[in-house]
């Protein structure tokens, strides 16, 4: 029996009833987590902008602490099967699964099912497609995503036509991808300040999203590497955009990274970097528009930027604003990525993605600094992450970004989405994730 099959019948022969138990267990596990300790100003943010009571702002980020945990589980648990996760009106956590067989699973975690066509790795599987022809997308095609809740691949599309012709072009059937008209008109937010100024060169500003061991990640449109920075003072030591846009500075010394967000006024604390599900409420800060609040629309979003194509993103219904760009989000006390771009604008409403930190963080290996201590890892014990991958063979519990290089029974891959690998994720089982070369 080859590698292969041996990894379908691991998957196959991982039964509901044994999962559901192995679930179970997990879910009834110890008493419920405490309350969080919320920063005032941040739930009054919150509710200010999702409409809600504080103590329902309260309650709402109680729950979506739980439903990421229960995702991470599910997501691990379930392997390949896994169709995605999201919340339900901000209350249920609904789990996309292939197969009747996983419902009970599902159910056992405390998550509602829903039986699906394609797992997540099929819809990114079917995004790479997109990906790959971006330089050919049309200007009238400001993007495209992986939506989980309606299990397709969207295409946003200012010209209905020339987005269907690009999706075929790219490979997609009509079947394979929903057309979604859209006003958007992405661009980088390069002229603001978020979080803290910083300054560039001969004087244009960013943003600083959130402290690292040696500096500051933010956006990787705001500069390239070499480029010198003030306020604080450094230089870029990696940056990477158009295709991501994310960066790193490494600061000189004398500076010193603090755990904290500016709320404007005030600050907020940064305990770790728990990515939250889809549908979880978000807040992020810029010094044009304040701190602003939404949702979390889609996560592996592809924007195309008149400079090129980002890919990775995660979409939201936040609204920001020309200043607002390398900015901090933040859910609850989770860093999640450092502002991108939009369209709109917080009078009438608009778009914005932002560039997840835990890509940033494993693809230049660095350690988020967090409160109630210093640099810490961002990853559980049992995961480990890899700066360096092109010089291991591929292993699952390990956090590959898009790009890194690994071998598998002496055959070389390269990452074509960043993820963290599971057991029967393995290179050649999952060409969503991987390609040969």
């Amino acid at each position: 029996m080859t590698r292969r099959s041996v990894a379908a019948v691991a998957v196959a022969v991982l039964s509901a009833a044994g999962l559901a138990a192995a679930l179970a267990t997990t879910a009834a596990a110890g008493p419920p987590p405490p309350p969080l300790a919320l920063d005032d100003g941040m739930v009054a943010a919150m509710a200010r902008d999702l409409h809600l009571t504080p103590d329902q702002a309260r309650a709402r980020i109680q729950r979506e602490t739980v439903a990421a945990r229960t995702e991470g589980t599910l997501k691990s648990r379930l392997g390949p099967a896994f169709a995605g996760a999201w919340l339900n009106d901000a209350s249920e956590l609904v789990v996309g699964v292939t197969a009747a067989s996983q419902i009970q699973a599902v159910e056992a975690a405390g998550a509602r099912p829903k039986v699906v066509q394609r797992s997540l790795a099929q819809l990114d599987s079917l995004k790479v497609k997109l990906d790959r022809n971006a330089r050919n997308a049309p200007k009238t095609v400001p993007g495209w995503y992986v939506d989980t809740p309606t299990n397709t691949v969207v295409v946003l599309a200012r010209d209905v036509t020339a987005a269907k012709a690009f999706a075929h072009a790219s490979g997609l059937a009509d079947a394979d991808v929903r057309i979604e008209t859209s006003t958007e008109d992405p661009r980088p937010l390069i002229d603001v300040i978020g979080g803290n100024a910083y300054y560039i060169g001969s004087g244009s500003r960013c943003s600083v999203g959130f402290a690292v061991n040696g500096g500051f990640v933010t956006a990787g449109h705001c500069g390239t590497t070499g480029a010198s920075t003030t306020q604080p003072s450094g230089t870029f030591a990696g940056s990477s955009f158009p295709g991501n846009d994310y960066a790193w500075v490494r600061t000189a010394a004398g500076n010193t990274g603090r755990p904290l967000v500016n709320r404007y006024p005030g600050t907020v604390p940064v305990a770790g970097s728990t990515e939250a599900p889809v549908g979880a409420s978000i807040c992020r800060s810029g010094s044009t528009t304040g701190w602003r609040c939404g949702t979390i629309q889609q996560k592996n979003a592809s924007v195309t930027y008149p400079e090129g194509t980002i890919t990775g993103l995660t979409r939201t219904n936040a609204c920001a604003e020309p200043g607002d760009s390398g900015g901090s989000w933040l859910a609850g006390d989770q860093a999640q990525g450092v502002t991108s771009g939009g369209s709109g604008n917080c009078t009438s409403g608009g778009t914005t993605y932002f560039q997840p930190v835990n890509e940033i963080l494993q693809v230049y290996g660095l350690q988020l600094i967090v409160s109630g201590g210093g640099p810490t890892s961002t990853t559980s014990p049992t995961t480990t992450t890899t700066t360096n991958p092109g010089q291991t063979t591929w292993q699952p519990g390990v956090a590959y970004a898009i790009g890194s290089l690994v071998t598998y029974d002496g055959v070389g891959y390269r990452c074509l989405q960043g993820h963290t690998s599971q057991p029967g994720w393995d290179p050649p089982t999952v060409p969503a994730l991987w390609e040969r070369v």
